[in-house]
């Protein structure tokens, strides 16, 4: 089941299967926003905007919007 990374749960695990690389910041696929690598939901903030995510050890926040452009495959 391919969902996108704004639709994940808190404590889930999921991997990365596409990113719309025209649609979100070049930093983010810098810091390990590319297919194939593990993501979990840490936490989110108020209205789940931005969300604090662990990508391969790294810790990043990005906003929902971003994360709807990021395909994921929950483990």
């Amino acid at each position: 089941m391919i969902i996108n990374l704004a639709s994940l749960k808190k404590g889930q695990i999921a991997i990365i299967t596409s990113v719309v690389t025209d649609k979100i910041p070049l930093k983010l696929l810098e810091m390990g926003c590319l297919p194939g690598n593990e993501v979990q939901l840490l936490q989110t903030a108020p209205f789940s905007c931005p969300m604090y995510l662990n990508v391969n050890g790294s810790h990043l926040a990005i906003r929902k919007e971003v994360a709807e452009q990021i395909e994921i495959e929950l483990v």
